[in-house]
């Protein structure tokens, strides 16, 4: 089946979880667009082109760059997921605390595009703790991130951490 999916995200920075997920939706759809979102209310360590060029290097290393495409978006994701011509969004679902959060999300975006299917994914085991708030945190403390980032993405960390 020739199949869109959009998985969104922050991506800031992007982890082995995000990667992983990416990876299993690549099984389920055609083409997978990893949108990732301006967002700067959440005040992002990364510039949006960073964390484009970051899972673009990444995609690419996996060999994924035929079926996912990495691009920058702004707004209402329904709307970027409809340009597409998406007909999935896929949502990473790490723990019970994601799925309040996840289901109003998901609940808003099938109101307001009803045609457009949220997917929700379980990262693997040894990623399920893993978030971009939590490495980030980790790395400001020195603490070894290797695990849960690729060695570019724990480089580039290191370096914006010590402009800071």
């Amino acid at each position: 089946m020739d199949v869109t999916a959009v998985y969104p995200g922050t991506f800031d920075p992007p982890t082995n979880g995000h990667l992983d997920l990416i990876k299993r939706a690549t099984r389920l759809c055609s083409r997978v667009i990893v949108a990732v979102a301006a967002n700067p209310r959440k005040k992002p360590l990364f510039t949006l082109i960073e964390r484009v060029d970051m899972i673009s290097a990444e995609v690419q290393r996996m060999g994924l760059a035929e079926c996912v495409a990495v691009i920058g978006f702004e707004g209402l994701l329904v709307n970027f997921a409809r340009e597409h011509k998406a007909r999935m969004l896929i949502r990473g679902m790490r723990a019970v605390s994601d799925f309040e959060y996840e289901f109003q999300l998901a609940s808003m975006n099938r109101s307001l595009a009803p045609d457009i299917e949220s997917v929700f994914l379980m990262p693997g085991e040894s990623l399920s703790f893993v978030s971009s708030t939590l490495v980030k945190e980790v790395a400001r403390l020195q603490g070894d991130i290797s695990r849960f980032v690729t060695p570019a993405v724990q480089q580039a960390l290191q370096t914006r951490l010590a402009e800071i």
